[in-house]
């Protein structure tokens, strides 16, 4: 059995609330735009912020990279997809990559590292066992991909 592939995409549009003074995304928009990958693909694969929550966990970022490309601009449409990177580490680990809508060329791409901590704040050394379930779950499948 193979590990399956994980992902999900969003598509949205650049606000002006998003852009500094020369109508270019700002830096910081870029982490919202990750949160919201991670928001959608939770949505989709049920490893949400409410899932962690019910089995008295956090799962708070330790780690965020981007890696910009081109300019994205004030008014412009672009999709963002969120892949799951598999490790038997007690990590969640996702890649990130932003197109532009209209000619599909790649924006940015990025990767987040999540860790888990108990509800004490206090660092797992070891995949909890909600998490560890949901991988047999979503990841252990006769027509991986």
């Amino acid at each position: 059995m193979e590990n399956k592939i994980l992902k999900a995409s969003k598509e949205f549009d650049v606000r002006f609330s998003e852009v500094d003074s020369m109508r270019i995304v700002w830096h910081g928009s870029y982490a919202l735009y990750f949160e919201d990958a991670r928001e959608e693909f939770g949505r989709v694969f049920g490893l949400s912020y409410h899932t962690y929550m019910k089995n008295e966990i956090y799962a708070p970022l330790v780690e965020l990279n981007f890696r910009y490309l081109k300019p994205l601009l004030y008014g412009q449409r672009a999709r963002i997809e969120i892949t799951y990177q598999n490790t038997d580490a007690a990590k969640i680990i996702f890649d990130y990559k932003i197109y532009l809508l209209e000619d599909e060329s790649l924006i940015a791409s990025g990767t987040s590292t999540q860790v888990f901590l108990d509800r004490n704040f206090n660092l797992l050394w070891s995949n909890p066992a909600f998490y560890e379930e949901w991988k047999k779950k979503h990841l252990c499948s006769k027509d991986a991909g």
